[in-house]
């Protein structure tokens, strides 16, 4: 008996351990390294071999204008006054993300998005397109297949589309051709940035890591965490790696719950808590008709038969119930007592706010 309680308590030992081990957090997902960033290209490009989906020229001039261009550029020259009416091309803009670190010869991924009257770009074909950065120089060429993620059809007046078909994507479509500095050599320091700023996880990001490596690191504020590193540039490297896989516990975050009153979407974290309070809901509708009635004037009055609207205006409203929402001290308490009252999410954005006015509700509100 004895053997078996003390098993007991040696995999519940364990098993806290275990959950306590899967709480906690590395580095590298609370921080990025400063320095360390994508980089946004934008290009100009044609896409071209489109099976008569492409756009209307005669509406879009800047499409014949680039055509012009190019075969200019490729030893053709049209004759004066030439008007060109071609449905299998469509322009389009070029945009990817630049990788830290990529250097020449690398290839990203880029994603092609008509900027015409295109019907799909599905099947063409990308023409070389440079893809310059915010400075305006070139750090990458496009070019390749575009594979779209839809398909459509139509004949005879009717259309059947699915999915998106004026977007595509190539991957591995871009070569880099000249590479970012990235500072991370420079500086006897490198600096850890937070994804969000708190004070209490940047403290317990520099105790992690002085724990690891001694009295290296320090936190500047609530987001910007300064960490000594090794000069020699294969050491720091390898410092970073070490450094980026240490596990913490973050602190739990502040209650907070978002709501989009556009689509009616409602979302909290785990911290969210309620007091007791009592709510009511019930829901209103007004509905409003009209019916056309005809008025016919009596014979031989001279008068005219005039068409008349009868409005007929309605008002209901549903019963609510006062129902008593007990304190809840987890998220799934939170859930069940909400869900008790029967609303919708539109409605549930009203009680939320009701409740935030009230007192009630221990979170932020925002909404977005």
């Amino acid at each position: 008996m004895r053997a078996a309680k003390l098993l007991a308590c040696i995999l519940l030992v364990h098993a806290l351990a275990y959950a306590g081990l899967a709480r906690a957090e590395r580095i590298k997902d609370l921080a990025s390294v400063q320095g360390v960033r994508q980089n946004q290209l934008i290009g100009y490009g044609l896409v071209v071999g489109l099976d008569g989906s492409g756009d209307q020229t005669t509406q879009t001039p800047f499409t014949v204008q680039s055509i012009v261009n190019m075969l200019s550029n490729l030893g053709v020259t049209l004759p004066p006054g030439t008007s060109l009416q071609l449905k299998n091309v469509a322009a389009v803009m070029v945009t990817a993300s630049l990788p830290p670190f990529a250097r020449p010869g690398q290839q990203i991924d880029v994603t092609v998005s008509s900027m015409g009257n295109a019907k799909s770009l599905r099947g063409g074909t990308l023409l070389m397109a440079p893809l310059k950065g915010a400075d305006g120089n070139v750090y990458a060429v496009a070019q390749g297949n575009v594979l779209v993620g839809g398909a459509g059809a139509a004949a005879g007046g009717s259309k059947v589309q699915i999915n998106h078909l004026s977007v595509g994507r190539i991957s591995g479509g871009a070569t880099v051709e000249r590479a970012v500095p990235t500072p991370l050599g420079e500086g006897e320091f490198v600096f850890l940035e937070l994804n969000a700023t708190d004070f209490g996880t940047a403290q317990r990001v520099v105790d992690a890591i002085n724990r690891a490596h001694g009295d290296v690191a320090r936190a500047e504020d609530g987001r910007r965490i300064r960490v000594r590193a090794p000069q020699d540039p294969d050491s720091r490297v390898a410092f970073l790696g070490r450094v980026e896989n240490l596990d913490l516990q973050p602190v739990q975050m502040a209650a907070k719950v978002i709501v989009n009153g556009r689509t009616g979407s409602v979302v909290m974290n785990q911290s969210v808590a309620i007091d007791t309070c009592a709510v009511a809901h019930g829901g209103l509708s007004v509905t409003v008709s009209s019916e056309p009635q005809v008025s016919q004037p009596a014979p031989l009055s001279g008068g005219q038969t005039v068409v008349t609207e009868r409005a007929d205006i309605q008002v209901s409203q549903q019963g609510g119930s006062l129902l008593t929402l007990r304190a809840g001290a987890s998220l799934a308490e939170v859930v069940k007592a909400l869900n008790a009252i029967g609303a919708t999410p539109l409605d549930l954005i009203a009680i939320l706010q009701a409740m935030k006015a009230a007192g009630a509700l221990r979170a932020e509100l925002e909404i977005i």
